[in-house]
């Protein structure tokens, strides 16, 4: 159970390296989310059980949500759509997009390869290969947001969040900059969609409802827990916030409570990670 767990919080630690890219870079929540999630799993899914091999079906579901963070960066940046409402037109619409690839609310993959299948030669043990397939796809995602962020076109992403004026002056186009920043997120949140639903079996369209909690937990944990941090600390901060969130979640269901209610007992947990430091501010000015 715990190995499985731990296999889980890698790959949905995914999420929250894509969440995190427009969440604490560029400084705006991004509910396309919700939406991308599952689009990735669903195109993914759709993808393998029409014969694509699973590592091409898997980037096909990354395209997948990078075109669903364009759109939403279109809206955003040229239609002048405020970034919520943006965000929620992309993720009502995207729906109906699932509807018309997979044909029906939800696809299994009874009998069809997966990712993880690639590892059986080795013979492991239950569950470590979603260890290991998780672990081979963190290192990339990290490795490449950290190459990213450290070019002169990561530079001015990075800049285009923390202080837009200023990024205007110095002659960053900051709208491309948030366009490109939700292609790069939503894509990652796809590949995380896509990973998932080959780990469970089966893509759902209502799969990305409550994700985004799932995503801010892990960097709120991450950060709750490690405080000030480098880049490269604050990402394997939010691998092991999923991890950490990922186990609180099985205590829940080893304390035998109604998992019907799973999402509010995340809401509880995310609540709790985002009133945490107030406790500590007060208690420091004391």
């Amino acid at each position: 159970m715990i190995i499985s767990t731990i296999g889980q919080g890698f790959l949905w630690a995914i999420l929250g390296l894509g969440i995190f890219l427009t969440f604490r870079v560029l400084n705006f929540p991004d509910l396309t989310t919700e939406g991308s999630f599952p689009l990735g799993g669903a195109v993914c899914v759709t993808a393998i059980t029409n014969g694509v091999s699973p590592i091409l079906a898997t980037l096909i579901g990354v395209l997948a949500g990078m075109l669903a963070g364009l759109a939403t960066g279109l809206l955003f940046t040229k239609g002048k759509i405020p970034i919520i409402l943006s965000g929620i037109l992309v993720m009502s619409g995207l729906n109906s997009v699932m509807l018309f690839v997979m044909k029906s609310p939800n696809l299994s993959l009874l009998n069809q390869s997966k990712i993880f299948d690639l590892l059986n030669f080795l013979n492991l043990p239950p569950d470590y290969d979603k260890i290991i397939v998780g672990l081979i796809i963190l290192i990339l995602v990290v490795g490449g947001i950290i190459i990213f962020l450290n070019t002169d076109l990561g530079q001015a992403y990075i800049a285009t969040g923390d202080n837009e004026k200023m990024a205007k002056s110095l002659g960053i186009q900051t709208d491309r900059m948030k366009i490109l920043g939700l292609m790069i997120s939503n894509g990652i949140i796809a590949l995380s969609g896509a990973l998932i639903a080959q780990s469970e079996g089966y893509a759902d369209i209502n799969k990305g409802i409550g994700v985004i909690v799932i995503g801010l937990a892990s960097i709120i944990l991450g950060e709750l827990l490690f405080g000030e941090l480098t880049l490269f600390e604050r990402l394997i901060a939010i691998v092991l916030g999923s991890v950490i969130y990922q186990l609180l979640i099985l205590v829940v269901i080893q304390l035998k409570l109604d998992t019907t209610y799973l999402k509010i007992y995340s809401s509880v947990i995310l609540a709790v990670c985002l009133i945490a430091p107030q406790f500590k501010l007060k208690k420091g000015g004391r």
